[in-house]
């Protein structure tokens, strides 16, 4: 299936390189937004333009992706982007280098549609930041209060899109497409 994948998102550039990855997906919906769940993607790079990952400490597979989480209720974007950043990778000292231009959205596959939010959502609806973390790495503890992430990696951004979960694998091309001159 991977290799079907890499076939379809058609990755087209070399570790060195800044060219995009090609992509027939767009960042359109054409489902009723409230069937999204309204929330926000952090991709957080380090000084070597490598992206923060973490594996899901409730999926058994290798399945790896970037922070994210859902708005509470009264708190804005950049509030959620803050909170969540510091829920799953115990710091939020970064800096804010971009916003997605547009509201980036994702379906969950049909088996966990039910199992999260109660079935409410058919995936989530989201506004994504890329950051610098400026600390070190000893600042980052996933050992939080609720652990989303059984451990955590730096990868440049060729590793993230082969070890990504593979549903969010279009998303996550879409963002580095648009994030790539940080990359």
């Amino acid at each position: 299936m991977l290799n079907s994948m890499r076939a379809k998102i058609k990755i087209l550039f070399k570790k060195s390189t800044k060219m995009p990855i090609k992509s027939n997906i767009t960042t359109t919906n054409n489902k009723p937004d409230h069937l999204y769940r309204k929330g926000v993607g952090i991709m957080m790079i380090n000084q070597d333009q490598k992206i923060f990952v973490g594996k899901r400490i409730d999926n058994k597979s290798d399945a790896w992706q970037m922070p994210q989480g859902g708005l509470d209720h009264g708190e804005s974007e950049d509030e959620a982007m803050f909170r969540e950043l510091k829920e799953e990778t115990g710091t939020n000292n970064v800096k804010i280098l971009q916003m997605s231009k547009e509201y980036h959205y994702y379906n969950l596959p049909y088996k966990l549609q039910k199992k999260f939010w109660g079935g409410k959502y058919l995936g989530q609806k989201q506004q994504w930041y890329l950051t610098r973390f400026l600390g070190v790495d000893n600042q980052i503890n996933i050992d939080t209060n609720e652990p989303e992430f059984s451990s955590w990696k730096w990868m440049d951004k060729n590793e993230v899109i082969d070890h990504i979960v593979p549903f969010k694998r279009d998303l996550y091309v879409k963002l580095i497409n648009e994030f790539i001159n940080h990359l």
